[in-house]
């Protein structure tokens, strides 16, 4: 009978390396492209309830700061660019419709 030790050893090796070359970073950025779609919709809804509660203008700081306390309360922290540019999107959303 033949041993097919070392072939049955090589075919998983080469799973194991697909796998973790390709299936791995795969799904991680498919986890982390999702997680960024429920950031940028909680954003759009925070930035329209600051829009309604701070009417008026020059109230940018105070709507800003609704937005962001928001955001911390559903436990979503980013750097504060990345924040301003979502910010940004979501009131030239609301702003186009």
């Amino acid at each position: 009978m033949t041993d097919l030790t070392d072939i049955v050893s090589a075919v998983i090796t080469l799973l194991v390396a697909v796998i973790t070359t390709f299936l791995i970073p795969y799904l991680k950025e498919k986890v982390d492209a999702e997680k960024f779609d429920k950031i940028k919709a909680w954003t759009k809804v925070a930035v329209e309830a600051a829009e309604m509660i701070y009417n008026g203008a020059g109230r940018g700081a105070e709507k800003k700061a609704y937005v962001l306390d928001y955001l911390n309360q559903k436990g979503y922290k980013l750097d504060s660019d990345t924040i301003d540019k979502l910010i940004e999107s979501a009131v030239l959303e609301l702003k186009k419709s």
